[in-house]
C-alpha cells in the first residue's frame, strides 16, 4: 500500500512538473518568436510595407474592419502576446516560418485567400475575430 502511494505522488508530481513545464515553454516560446518578429519587422521596415498593402487592399481592409466595433473584453485574447501563445499551440514551428516566408515574399489575391483559410481552418472564429480585432487597433493605432 506504501507503494502504491509512493508512485501516485511520483506520478502526481510528473504530471505537475509536465504541464507546468508546457505552459511556460510555450509562454517562453511565444515571447520570444513575438519580439524576434517585432524586431525584425521593425528593423527591416516591413512592418510599414505590410500597413501599406492592407491601406491599400479594400479586401484586407474589409476583412480587417470586422473588428471594428467588437468588445474586445469577451474574446479568447486581448493582446499581441497572447495571440502569439495561441497560434504557437495552434501551428507549429515549421507552419508559422512557412507563413511568414510567403507574406514576406508578397502574395497573389488567389494566395492571400489560400492564408487566410489555412489560418482559419486551425482558429475558432472567436479567436479569427480577435486577431482583427488587434489587426484593427494596430492598424489604426499608427494612422
Amino acid at each position: 500500500m506504501k507503494f502504491v502511494k509512493v508512485l501516485f505522488g511520483i506520478v502526481v508530481v510528473i504530471g505537475v512538473l509536465g504541464f507546468s513545464a508546457y505552459y511556460f515553454g510555450t509562454k517562453i516560446i511565444a515571447d520570444q518568436v513575438m519580439e524576434q518578429v517585432a524586431v525584425e519587422l521593425n528593423d527591416s521596415g516591413q512592418l510599414e510595407s505590410i500597413k501599406q498593402e492592407i491601406n491599400s487592399d479594400p479586401q484586407l481592409q474589409a476583412f480587417i474592419e470586422e473588428g471594428k466595433n467588437v468588445d474586445s473584453s469577451t474574446l479568447p485574447f486581448q493582446t499581441k502576446e497572447q495571440a502569439v501563445r495561441v497560434l504557437v499551440k495552434k501551428f507549429n514551428v515549421s507552419e508559422l516560418q512557412e507563413l511568414q516566408s510567403k507574406a514576406q515574399s508578397g502574395l497573389t489575391a488567389e494566395e492571400k485567400q489560400q492564408l487566410i483559410h489555412d489560418i482559419e481552418s486551425k482558429l475558432t472564429d472567436e479567436e479569427m475575430l480577435s486577431l482583427k480585432v488587434l489587426a484593427y487597433k494596430e492598424l489604426s493605432q499608427t494612422e
